[in-house]
């Protein structure tokens, strides 16, 4: 399907890899794995064709199509949302654009000219192309992956230059998705999605009928994915089978085995270096040392990867200890003219809590970590802070403010305590500036490196209250593994926007969940793949849905149905049955009553295709004109009706699996 032979690539002197070799096999899921810098989004833009490499090849076979979705830099305007996702069906758009300028010409010309009689003609042919196309599926596929990207129905019609960075890479996202590429190559696709977000793309790539390539830092995301993991460490890269995790248990088997390897062959060499210096001088035993000198020479020396990034470690200042009570909002309220982020919001954080926020863009969640921080004020409300609270406040924009005249090291030695001022070099790698790069000035960094740097400043005050948004966007995994153990032994009060499942769950206790339209927020008990959980049970009992107005209720308990004896258990089975029938009964029927209307539609189309099959079909210009308007108005009572299929069909899947998740 697609292959990579013998790749060589340097960058400013250092080689990256060389001599990279590896196929691509059809519905593969392939994860490139290693830090920030050693190649792997160079490896993707020269399978896409973006770049070229110092030597070797790519080779494709002749059908392969080839996609790639960059990690930032996609913008778009001048279109809607849904015209400008439907360009993804470049062939489609093309003849729909083609059979409109004919039918145009057609109300141009004389029905009696031999003119008319060539455009009917070629109108015909157009309109039989676009049929072999399923245009009539296109409008539910655009609106299903649109959705499942987070969008509203509401949107489709809003111009894409409206939409902000992170939502012009979902569009170029959901174009990428519909084109269905041979090959898709996804280079931190999650970056700019929630988790509903996130959790739909993952089903869609377990899906996908093609082969996909990722880059993410999002642990989770790959276990659920990959199958096979290339990984690119020290110059070399070695192919692992299995999903991520699989991978880094493999890798630590291995160096295990290459450590004790050359500890093995360092012993055989001082004992030979001992043997040489020994006997080298006597004349009996030269002959024996310089034959032991030449194995020397021949030994192929194992050599071991640098292994001191591993060993750093990053430590929090030690904060002043805080009140029981770190901060309360009562009666909150934040508004932006007539758009109320929320209401109502009665909350309150205690000392030690680890809090993850959660909710899709656009839901409040900076907003309310701004508010926290006392960075934004409160519309009506109050906010309190406790006895002897110190904030941190890490906000996606702190980037803007640093300094353009500093160099990295400078900016960091401004704002760290004295008990860590002398370890910031080592500091700054857990941050990947390494060796020179902390002289570098931050007017020459790019928008990662700076959000990184701000990062890093931020981490170093001395604080008891830390308030984080997205600190792990740009952050390799290694880096966000240091920064994990340094919250999780962090003796202070935390809260972290994040939907990075792996990087929150051994660090937060507690998940609040933000919604767009001014719903109340709510608070979950646990994790965040706790939360997960309790997200797909709570639809199944009532009591969990209930909120008090103003209040975020906790959800403490288990959903399903309590357990009691057999014949009480069985009676409640049979009353889920019967409630699911219930349930399912006027949707199947109203999806029954759907597909018999588009196998009636669609044989009715069918008719008339037959018809303009016919060479002599055109002849009666009158009937031809009929015939086609009857066949585009078909054509779009169909797409209605495919629309209509998908929203009942997802509706079904919704009511199944709720049920399905009920436990008697």
């Amino acid at each position: 399907m697609l292959s990579v032979d013998k790749l060589t690539v340097q960058f400013l002197g250092r080689t990256l890899y060389s001599d990279l070799s590896f196929t691509v096999n059809a519905k593969d899921r392939i994860c490139f794995a290693g830090p920030n810098g050693a190649g792997k989004s160079t490896l993707m833009k020269i399978i896409a064709d973006q770049m070229s490499p110092d030597t070797g090849t790519v080779n494709k076979a002749k059908y392969i199509e080839v996609g790639y979705l960059p990690q930032e830099g996609i913008r778009t305007d001048g279109r809607t949302l849904f015209n400008e996702t439907k360009t993804a069906f470049g062939d489609t758009v093309s003849l729909q654009e083609k059979i409109e300028a004919a039918s145009s010409q057609l109300g141009d010309l004389d029905p009696a000219s031999p003119e008319y009689a060539d455009a009917l003609d070629v109108y015909g042919e157009l309109q039989l192309q676009l049929d072999k196309f399923e245009v009539d599926k296109m409008k539910p596929r655009i609106e299903k992956v649109l959705v499942g990207l987070g969008f509203k129905h509401s949107d489709m019609e809003r111009d894409v230059g409206e939409f902000s960075g992170g939502w012009q890479m979902r569009i170029a996202l959901a174009k990428l998705l519909l084109s269905e590429p041979s090959v898709l190559l996804l280079d931190e696709p999650t970056n700019h999605l929630d988790i509903d977000s996130q959790l739909w793309l993952e089903n869609y790539i377990l899906h996908y009928s093609g082969a996909v390539i990722l880059i993410s830092h999002d642990r989770a995301f790959l276990d659920a994915i990959v199958k096979r993991t290339l990984a690119f460490e020290s110059g070399q890269v070695n192919e692992f089978p299995g999903n991520y995790s699989h991978y880094l248990e493999q890798s630590k088997i291995l160096r295990e085995q290459l450590h004790r390897a050359y500890e093995n062959q360092q012993r055989e060499i001082n004992k030979a270096e001992q043997f040489i210096n020994r006997f080298r001088a006597k004349a009996r035993r030269a002959s024996q040392a310089q034959s032991r000198l030449k194995q020397l020479d021949r030994m192929e020396r194992i050599e071991l990867a640098p292994s001191a990034d591993k060993a750093i470690k990053l430590r929090f200042p030690q904060p002043e200890r805080s009140g029981q009570v770190v901060i309360e909002l009562n009666d909150a309220k934040r508004a932006y003219d007539q758009h109320v982020v929320f209401d109502q919001l009665n909350l309150r954080i205690e000392r030690g809590e680890k809090i993850a926020v959660v909710g899709a863009n656009g839901a409040g969640k900076s907003t309310f970590s701004r508010i926290l921080s006392g960075a934004d004020p409160l519309s009506s409300g109050e906010r309190k802070t406790g006895y002897k609270v110190s904030v941190s406040h890490f906000a996606q924009d702190h980037a803007e403010k640093l300094n353009p005249t500093k160099t990295v090291l400078q900016t960091v030695e401004d704002s760290a305590a004295r008990e860590v001022s002398g370890n910031l070099r080592s500091l700054l790698g857990c941050f990947l500036f390494r060796g020179d790069d902390v002289f570098k000035q931050v007017s020459v960094l790019s928008g990662g490196e700076r959000s990184r740097l701000s990062l890093a400043k931020m981490l170093l005050k001395p604080a008891n209250f830390l308030i984080l948004d997205e600190p792990t966007n740009h952050l390799d995994m290694q880096s966000q593994q240091i920064l994990q153990e340094a919250l999780k032994a962090y003796q202070g009060s935390c809260v972290i926007v994040s939907h990075n499942r792996d990087f929150l769950d051994p660090i937060t206790d507690k998940v609040i969940e933000f919604y767009p339209e001014n719903k109340t927020p709510r608070v979950f008990l646990g994790n965040l793949t706790d939360f997960i959980e309790k997200k797909n049970q709570e639809a199944t009992s009532s009591p969990a849905h209930s909120t008090v107005k103003g209040k975020a209720r906790p959800i403490t308990g288990d959903a399903s149905i309590p357990s009691t004896n057999r014949k009480e258990q069985r009676k409640i089975e049979g009353q889920i049955r019967q409630q699911k029938a219930n349930a399912l009964k006027p949707i199947q029927e109203k999806l029954d009553g759907i597909e018999s209307n588009i196998a009636e539609l669609e044989e009715q189309k069918s008719q008339i295709e037959i018809k303009m099959r016919d060479p002599d079909f055109f002849k009666d210009k009158d009937k031809a004109i009929q015939a086609s308007t009857e066949h585009k108005e078909i054509s779009l009572s169909i797409e209605k009706h495919y629309s209509d299929w998908a929203a009942t069909s997802d509706e079904l899947e919704r009511i199944e699996t709720e049920f399905a998740d009920r436990k008697a």
